[in-house]
């Protein structure tokens, strides 16, 4: 099993930085590579479920983002949630999900964290990032 495919693991992180993540009022920049090797950084909502050590993104198959893990499956990808000088960065290795099941997770745990439910336009899919590193400033 190559370290991409592995489940990810429960992360212990600051009781602080648990809180900052979940506060609905912040978005954060997603990081993808694209084919020719350039940075795509897209403003998203995200969910971070620590339990599972996973980040997901509800987005579209055809999105740049998508298409960029599409690309190259289990890609590494950054996640970073900014409030002035205070910043969480999640890294890890990102993999789109069509399973309609984990779809459905994601869009729960994202009504959950937002107070809605996700747009669900043709070709949704769940970026689901297996977080591996924890970075962060202030929290």
């Amino acid at each position: 099993m190559s370290l991409s495919q592995q489940p990810p693991a429960a992360l212990a992180v600051p009781d602080s930085v648990e809180a900052f993540l979940h506060d609905p009022k912040h978005v954060a920049a997603f990081t993808t590579l694209r084919p020719d090797g350039t940075l795509h950084v897209a403003p998203v909502r995200f969910t971070w479920h620590a339990a599972d050590g996973l980040a997901r993104v509800m987005t579209v198959d055809s999105s740049r983002k998508a298409r960029n893990l599409l690309a190259a499956p289990g890609s590494r990808v950054a996640l970073c949630q900014v409030d002035g000088f205070t910043w969480v960065t999640l890294e890890g290795f990102g993999t789109v999900v069509r399973d309609p099941a984990r779809v459905s997770r994601g869009a729960q745990l994202y009504a959950k964290r937002y107070w809605s439910a996700p747009p669900s336009p043709p070709g949704r899919v769940v970026i689901e990032i297996a977080v591996d590193r924890v970075i962060h400033l202030n929290t």
